[in-house]
């Protein structure tokens, strides 16, 4: 028997592994095959993108050999690759399952496009059904997790999955193959399809994001900026959630939605890049949601192929619509890889996001005016090809029945609104007694990642245990890049310790201190990157330790290429000394800079006292073959520093710097 929702429910459980497969794959090859930087960003991305212009290939594979046997094949190959990272296997073994499991969920996806003309309602369900997920987990991947919990779900993902792709294989069987006729222009679903791989970008970096909606909940006030709010993750996430699936699977007024959700999103990418979280999410969504809406047309000369909803396995169409997926996954892959290699390369990479929503605005925007058929019709000979749409026109709706939009629109929500209750940060602690001696450990986590590949929080965690005060670099809250995880919060969580953040990079990326005293106040200071590709910052923070107060500033310096960040150390140094403000003070972080070298000598100059210096040489950089020692902490006169360490781990590729400071 055939049911016509088979194909949106197999195209959101595919959505929704591959992107668990992506969050792999993409922090995979920066710490793995690229080694944090060690391998030249070129070549960097020229492996990455390499995957995608391989998935060219296969449009004319799903043409040769029929969509339903690639599809089912591939979806195999996905499915053994997804819970093969749940191994958690790390190192090359992670890569390369990694890199199969993106090819085949590639190759499928482009099956599915010869198959499946009315992909929307699949794309919408599939990428906010992993976004409340994302957001129930908190942030945190059942493949990063392992355990009886994350094997169980995973499995019964995965076979939900398969079962739904051979059931629909089942239903394509003996169906009537369409689309052969019709100009290249009037392929039903093809700009749908197109904006697959734009739509899974602006989802994962700034819509979808739970991420994203946890940094943009605790960024605090002006006066005290980051500082984790009480309320944990936000329910302006659900509210995304709810925006995006409204718009994408409800109808608005045709002229009204042209012109509404191409401009939302362009606004929202907008706000994003300035650092405006909140309004940058909240219209991404609504955007993104209602411009995919726009694309889910069908136009006259393929109506026959709508009818049946697939003209699969060899017709022109689908071939045509395997190609768009292809291609825009390719848009996918560039954006991505444009946006994060500035990093390495120094360019203004704010344009990548913008770029790919004009892209999506473009396309939805210059859709066909006439509307799709809500439900399979026969072809009216009354209404013919040049006929045009009724005034006041809807835009395309879905082929879901309106109660089942409603359910998954009020059920997909609800899990996004229930994860901002369960993931609750730690708040400002209460007030201690007279402390003199503070335990403190300055740490660049990278991200989270150890040098085997993998996320591992609670290898961290063990590193950062006993310490009363926190200096961490490279923290990461929703880098799309890095799988979307907001490690700042999963790690304070594992601690039991309220944080505050500072972007650097971008705004959700950059330095933070978590502490076991209450934190009274904060600054930020943000340093000039003097050619430096990656931003830089300074972060102030005033600690009440009993009646008695003391100031810990955090940083990363940045050099720029082939120098020493002589002129960030200086600004730091300065920053450190009116921020304490004849205050107890303790600056650290990863300062890239050698005991021996001009920036380490500006700390020293504005009379801060190397408080590792009774331990030197302390090496902690690589983790696993320590040469260098960048990564450092001073104190004011009159602090006494003791029981200096930095213990061998492989949690990062830097070692924590550990120490005790004793307050006169």
């Amino acid at each position: 028997m055939r049911h016509r929702h088979l194909s949106t429910l197999t195209l959101a459980l595919g959505v929704a592994v591959l992107l668990d497969v992506l969050r792999v794959w993409l922090p995979s090859v920066i710490t793995l095959f690229g080694r944090a930087a060690e391998t030249p960003a070129e070549l960097l991305g020229a492996f990455a993108l390499g995957w995608f212009l391989l998935a060219l290939a296969a449009p004319t594979l799903v043409r040769r050999v029929g969509a339903a046997p690639v599809g089912l094949v591939a979806a195999g190959v996905l499915a053994v690759a997804r819970l093969a990272l749940t191994a958690q296997p790390g190192g090359p073994a992670q890569l390369w399952s990694a890199c199969a499991g993106l090819l085949a969920g590639l190759i499928w996806l482009a099956a599915v496009a010869a198959a499946v003309p009315r992909p929307v309602a699949g794309l919408a369900l599939g990428l906010a059904g992993n976004a409340a997920g994302h957001a129930l987990l908190g942030t945190e991947d059942l493949v990063w997790r392992g355990g009886v919990l994350a094997w169980g779900l995973s499995v019964l993902l995965v076979l939900a999955f398969l079962a739904a792709s051979v059931a629909a294989l089942r239903d394509r069987t003996g169906a009537p193959v369409g689309g052969e006729a019709g100009s290249r222009a009037s392929v039903p679903g093809r700009r749908a399809w197109l904006l697959c791989g734009p739509a899974l970008l602006l989802a994962g970096q700034v819509a979808l994001a739970p991420a994203v909606w946890s940094a943009a909940a605790g960024t605090g006030s002006p006066d005290f900026p980051g500082l984790a709010r009480p309320a944990g993750g936000s329910p302006l996430g659900a509210l995304a959630v709810l925006l995006f699936l409204a718009a994408a699977l409800f109808r608005a007024p045709l002229r009204l939605a042209r012109l509404l959700w191409p401009s939302a999103l362009l606004a929202g990418s907008v706000l994003f890049v300035t650092g405006r979280l909140v309004p940058a999410y909240l219209l991404t969504a609504v955007g993104l949601g209602g411009c995919l809406a726009l694309t889910d047309t069908a136009t006259g000369d393929d109506r026959a192929a709508v009818t049946d909803e697939r003209d699969a396995d060899g017709g022109r169409a689908g071939a045509r619509r395997g190609r768009a997926a292809a291609l825009g996954m390719l848009v996918f892959a560039v954006a991505t890889v444009a946006y994060y290699a500035a990093y390495d390369l120094g360019y203004p990479n704010g344009w990548a996001p913008v770029a790919t929503a004009v892209l999506v605005a473009l396309v939805a925007a210059t859709a066909p005016l006439r509307p799709a058929p809500a439900a399979p019709a026969p072809t009216s000979p009354a209404r013919t090809a040049s006929a045009p749409p009724p005034s006041g026109a809807a835009s395309p709706g879905p082929v879901l029945p309106a109660t089942v939009r409603v359910a998954a629109l009020a059920g997909l929500t609800a899990l996004a609104g229930l994860a901002a209750v369960l993931h609750v940060p730690a708040t400002n602690v209460r007030a201690t007694t007279a402390t003199a001696a503070v335990r403190v450990a300055a740490y660049n986590i990278r991200m989270g990642f150890g040098l085997d590949g993998r996320l591992d929080l609670d290898a961290l965690a063990r590193e950062l245990r006993g310490a009363d005060v926190v200096l961490l670099s490279e923290v990461d809250r929703g880098w799309w890049l890095n799988g979307g995880h907001d490690t700042l919060a999963l790690l304070a969580g594992r601690l039991g310790m309220p944080y505050v953040f500072a972007p650097a990079a971008d705004p959700v990326w950059g330095d933070a201190v978590l502490s076991r005293f209450p934190m009274r106040s904060g600054q930020t200071r943000r340093l000039t990157a003097h050619g430096a590709p990656t931003g830089a910052q300074a972060l102030g923070v005033t600690l009440d330790l009993g009646g008695r107060e003391l100031a810990v500033v955090a940083t990363h310096l940045q050099p720029p290429p082939g120098r020493e960040p002589v002129e960030q150390a200086g600004e730091v140094a300065a920053f450190a000394r009116r921020y304490a403000n004849g205050r107890p003070l303790v600056l650290g972080g990863d300062l890239n800079t050698e005991p021996d070298d001009p920036a380490f000598a500006e700390f020293t100059r504005t009379g801060l006292v190397d408080a590792l210096a009774v331990a030197r040489p302390l090496r902690t950089s690589p983790a696993d073959d320590p040469r260098s020692q960048i990564d450092h902490v001073f104190v004011s006169p009159g602090l006494t520093p003791g029981e200096v360490r930095a213990p061998r781990t492989e949690a990062s590729d830097h070692l924590p710097v550990t120490l005790t400071v004793t307050l006169p």
